[in-house]
């Protein structure tokens, strides 16, 4: 939340909301009545307001789901559609979005992905550029730097040199930056970019079937392009250079491998940002699906108890109850079975 703030005090434009205090229409558009004419009138939301600049919202997990979907259209065409009242019209929202989240239960589970912790949909998840881990790990030096610094906010005359540049100065700076700065990317950035692409998407391990885990899609291409359009304005630099490319992979990178790597695996799979599920979890989803069928092959109609502890016994007890009853619900849908009764395990599988 402080990092939120500060960046909203130094953004030369910019909107800072919390996510329980904000609803659809107050991020995107709403429709009112002029007290002095009476006529419909349209006012702008948080999104919209932020136009060409960054729009903050703390408490990110707590906002609803009907809000949070609001953002797919403003984080993929930087555009906010309204049709109300009679008023068809589409507004710019060219803004970044700086969220922050909270694990579900207050404290992130290392054994589950990101996914799962923040509880948020995978689909705008995969939106964000980058996707950061702020863990509260037991450091001696670093606590004694943060209790150092937090401390020293309470002095009557602080440190001089805890301020390394002036916030107005700062915030003038980046506006100089944004307004005259327009970099081209270099042709050594471009091949850069091409090949940092290429090898990310070779992270990822091949798996069992020789099929290759994805680590990186073409919206991390998107990420790493105006990533290093952004180090240039930096330095107020007319072109992207090598350099701006090679800083924007290794943030890539980091990120990358803090959100989307498999906790069972270890390693990198961008199917969990994108889907929600990592392709082993799928792989291990279809074949406990296969394992149901040849069962029921044997037994036309058998109960859900039995059928949970038959397939325990098959695996070796590494069954998890919640595959099982996903698989079932899958094989549900396809209409491959029908479970009927009262209680669960009571119920029966036809």
């Amino acid at each position: 939340s402080q990092m939120l703030q500060y960046v909203h005090k130094l953004a030369p434009r910019g909107i800072y909301t919390s996510g329980k205090g904000s609803s659809a229409v107050g991020l995107t558009a709403y429709i009112t009545k002029d007290p002095d004419t009476g006529e419909t009138v349209l006012e702008s939301g948080a999104l919209v307001l932020s136009d060409r600049g960054i729009c903050c919202i703390d408490e990110f997990d707590k906002m609803s789901d009907s809000t949070r979907s609001i953002l797919h259209e403003a984080m993929e065409q930087q555009t906010v559609s309204v049709a109300k009242a009679g008023i068809i019209c589409s507004l710019n929202a060219r803004t970044s979005i700086l969220a922050s989240a909270n694990p579900r239960e207050s404290k992130y589970n290392p054994n589950l992905s990101v996914v799962d912790n923040i509880q948020l949909m995978p689909t705008l998840l995969s939106r964000f550029d980058l996707i950061y881990l702020v863990l509260d790990k037991p450091d001696p030096a670093s606590d004694r730097k943060l209790a150092s610094h937090l401390v020293g906010l309470y002095f009557e005359h602080p440190d001089p040199r805890d301020s390394v540049i002036d916030i107005n100065l700062l915030t003038q700076y980046i506006e100089y930056s944004k307004r005259t700065c327009n970099p081209e990317i270099s042709d050594g950035a471009m091949e850069a970019l091409v090949e940092g692409y290429v090898n990310m998407r070779h992270l990822g391990p091949a798996g069992a079937a020789g099929k290759r885990t994805v680590s990186a899609t073409p919206r991390q291409l998107e990420s790493m392009i105006r990533l290093s359009e952004g180090l240039a304005k930096m330095q107020l630099s007319d072109t992207v250079k090598v350099e701006h490319v090679n800083e924007a992979i290794r943030l890539m990178k980091v990120a990358i491998q803090q959100a989307a790597t498999d906790p069972r695996t270890g390693q990198i799979d961008m199917d969990l940002i994108n889907t929600g599920r990592s392709s082993v979890a799928r792989e291990n989803l279809r074949e406990i699906q296969e394992a149901i069928r040849q069962l029921l092959d044997e037994e036309s109609m058998i109960k859900v108890s039995r059928l949970y502890q038959k397939m325990k016994e098959q695996s070796g007890d590494a069954l998890v109850r919640n595959e099982f009853d996903e698989a079932l619900e899958m094989l549900v849908e396809e209409s491959y079975i029908t479970i009927s009764g009262g209680r669960q395990m009571d119920r029966t599988i036809r």
